[in-house]
């Protein structure tokens, strides 16, 4: 879990667009984050395995 004073420093408009990091709204991760769901890989696979994520299902052939 990243600390909150990062996340908040994340939230804030950086001076320049390339600047700009995207972090998981559940647990501040930064790295692994997956546009689509707004959600870390570790985030994203808890909830989908749950099946927590509206039209995601857990693949099996």
């Amino acid at each position: 879990m990243a600390k909150t004073s990062v996340i908040a420093r994340a939230k804030k408009k950086p001076k320049y667009s390339t600047r700009l990091v995207r972090r998981c709204f559940r647990c501040g991760r930064k790295r692994g984050y997956l546009k689509d769901f707004n959600l870390c890989r570790i985030c994203f696979r808890e909830l989908a395995s749950r099946g927590q994520i509206p039209g995601v299902k857990k693949a099996s052939w």
